[in-house]
C-alpha cells in the first residue's frame, strides 16, 4: 500500500501540473487575443489607408473631372532667365496658366499682300493657342516679315519672329521669340504625310518644350518629323503664300536649315486671334 507521505506527494505534483497546465492557457489564450488584437489594427490600418487613397484618388479624378467639364486645362509656361535672353527676345510677359480647352477661334493675319485666316481649335491645342492669343494681344507679331521660305524637300513659309522687320534682312532673323517657352502639344504622329498642304504649325529648335512664337504655313505636303505643334488649318489666303512660294527665294539658308528669305517680302501688319466660339 501506498503511504500518507508518497499520497500527499502525488496530490502536491497533480496541484502543480494542474497549475502548470492552467498558466500554459492563460498565456496561449492571450497570445491569441494579441494576435486577434494586432491583426485586427493591421486590417483597420489597411482599412483606412484605402479608404484615405480612394478618397484621395476620387479626389484627384473630380478635381480633373470638375476641371475638364469647366473646359479649362492648366499650361505650363516656362519663362527664359533674363541673362540668358538676347536682343531678339520679345519680352512681353507670360500667359495665364489656367486657359480654355474649348472653342474654335480664328487667326487673322493682315498682311501687305492680302488676308491670310486660319481656323485654332481649342480642345486640339489649348495651350498654344492661348500663347498666341497672349501674343496677339500684345502686338507682339505686328510688322514683322516672314522670314524663311523652303522649296525644296519640304514647303513651308515661316514667321512669328518678332525681331524680322525693317528693310534688309539681318544673319539674326530667325531667332527672335517671346521671353518664354512651352511644351509642344497635338503631334501628328499617326498622320501621313505629317504635315499636309494647308497646316499651320509650331516651329521650335528641335528640343523638346521649346516652341516658341515661330510658326510655318504649309503650302505643299511636307513629310517632316512629327515634333512640331499643328496650331491650325489655313481657310483663306493660301494663293497669296503660293505666290510668295513661286517667287522663290535667295537660298540665305540652303547650307543650314534649308531655304531662304522669300524674294516676294511678306510684311504681318497686324495679327489677331478672335474670341473662342462654341
Amino acid at each position: 500500500m501506498t503511504s500518507t507521505k508518497e499520497r500527499q506527494r502525488a496530490a502536491a505534483k497533480a496541484r502543480l501540473q494542474r497549475n502548470m497546465a492552467a498558466q500554459a492557457t492563460r498565456a496561449r489564450k492571450r497570445r491569441q487575443t494579441q494576435a486577434i488584437v494586432g491583426a485586427g489594427a493591421a486590417l483597420l490600418l489597411v482599412v483606412a489607408g484605402t479608404v484615405w487613397l480612394a478618397t484621395t484618388i476620387g479626389g484627384d479624378d473630380d478635381k480633373k473631372q470638375e476641371t475638364a467639364a469647366s473646359g479649362l486645362v492648366q499650361c505650363a509656361f516656362t519663362e527664359i532667365p533674363k541673362e540668358s535672353q538676347t536682343k531678339e527676345i520679345k519680352d512681353v510677359g507670360l500667359p495665364q496658366g489656367q486657359q480654355a480647352s474649348t472653342g474654335v477661334q480664328t487667326l487673322t493675319m493682315d498682311t501687305n499682300l492680302g488676308p491670310i485666316t486660319a481656323k485654332v481649335d481649342r480642345a486640339a491645342s489649348p495651350c498654344t493657342a492661348a500663347s498666341f492669343t497672349h501674343l496677339a494681344s500684345k502686338n507682339f507679331f505686328d510688322n514683322s516679315k516672314c522670314h524663311r521660305l523652303v522649296t525644296e524637300g519640304i514647303q513651308v513659309l515661316q514667321c512669328g519672329d518678332p525681331s524680322a522687320t525693317g528693310k534688309g534682312w539681318r544673319d539674326t532673323d530667325g531667332t527672335g521669340g517671346p521671353a518664354y517657352k512651352l511644351t509642344e502639344e497635338n503631334l501628328p504622329t499617326d498622320k501621313r504625310p505629317a504635315y499636309p498642304k494647308g497646316v499651320i504649325a509650331m516651329a521650335n529648335s528641335g528640343q523638346p518644350g521649346s516652341t516658341g512664337s515661330q510658326f510655318f504655313i504649309v503650302y505643299g505636303d511636307s513629310q517632316l518629323d512629327p515634333n512640331y505643334t499643328v496650331l491650325g488649318t489655313i481657310t483663306g489666303g493660301m494663293d497669296i503664300v503660293e505666290a510668295v512660294a513661286k517667287a522663290g527665294d535667295d537660298k540665305a539658308f540652303a547650307q543650314q536649315a534649308g531655304g531662304g528669305h522669300p524674294k516676294k517680302e511678306v510684311v504681318i501688319k497686324k495679327l489677331t486671334m478672335s474670341e473662342p466660339q462654341g
